[in-house]
């Protein structure tokens, strides 16, 4: 009798490093939920490249921030491919502009603790129960250089402290879960920027980044690649882990040493 393929839901999926994880996901062998906010453009042209390789896929709307949405998000891909084996924790809103925590609104603190923290713990709390029937689960969780250090991030106070609290949330279901067969781990992304979030290695090997120890600038495949060998199936003895996919780069420790000077 041949194996199901495993069904991987990628939040945040339509653009970016979600899109590269899909695909790489996709080549692996597993069938692709892809979710999206805004870019239903871009997701619905995902969505048909990754069923050109034959793996089943489908495209669904909702903000990771909202619980009825990610509720919805669920019913519809059980409804349609029958559970949810791999679930990657890639969307979380973040504000780029650069301010004290002063002066955020509570609208903003609320969006940011929401999308980074309490809907990742929802959605993983949805998807849990039809991993644990069947004695099986990947979980994957995004965080940000260093998070596991628990330090200071100046102008970025509360996407910091959210995605902090989801180290210890990391740590604590990885321990929880182990025995029903589900691992949970985390990867936190280097600074890669713009375009390079949708290239593979080779396209950027030769690029230059003086800021990199590595010396080149990151992809979109040095993440997605991570995430894939996290979800093979040997790959059940490593749960629990915080990895950051740097280069070596430590782009904080340089913003806090400015905010000390002045």
């Amino acid at each position: 009798m041949t194996e199901q393929p495993k069904v991987a839901l990628i939040t945040g999926s339509a653009k970016g490093l979600g899109k590269m994880t899909a695909l790489l996901l996709a080549e692996s062998g597993c069938d692709i939920i892809l979710n999206y906010v805004q870019s239903q453009k871009e997701a619905n042209l995902l969505c048909e490249r990754i069923q050109a390789q034959g793996r089943r896929c489908m495209a669904i709307q909702g903000d990771v921030a909202n619980p009825m949405e990610m509720n919805r998000l669920v019913k519809s891909a059980v409804a349609e491919f029958g559970g949810i084996d791999i679930l990657i924790n890639n969307a979380g809103p973040f504000v780029r502009e650069r301010k004290l925590f002063s002066e955020y609104s509570q609208e903003d603190i609320n969006y940011l603790m929401h999308g980074n923290l309490l809907g990742v713990m929802q959605l993983d709390h949805l998807v849990l129960p039809m991993m644990r029937n069947k004695k099986w689960g990947r979980i994957i969780h995004f965080g940000f250089g260093h998070a596991a250090e628990a330090r200071g991030w100046p102008h970025r106070a509360v996407y910091a402290a959210a995605k902090v609290g989801l180290v210890s949330f990391t740590k604590t279901l990885a321990v929880e879960e182990a025995p029903y067969g589900i691992t949970v781990n985390m990867i936190c992304p280097g600074d890669i920027r713009g375009l390079n979030k949708e290239k593979m290695i080779a396209e950027v090997e030769q690029e230059l980044d003086p800021e990199s120890p590595r010396g080149r600038p990151g992809a979109g495949e040095d993440i997605a690649r991570v995430i894939t060998f996290l979800c093979e199936e040997r790959s059940d003895f490593i749960t629990g882990n915080i990895m950051d996919v740097s280069g070596g780069l430590d782009p904080i420790r340089a913003i806090i040493g400015l905010s000390q000077q002045k």
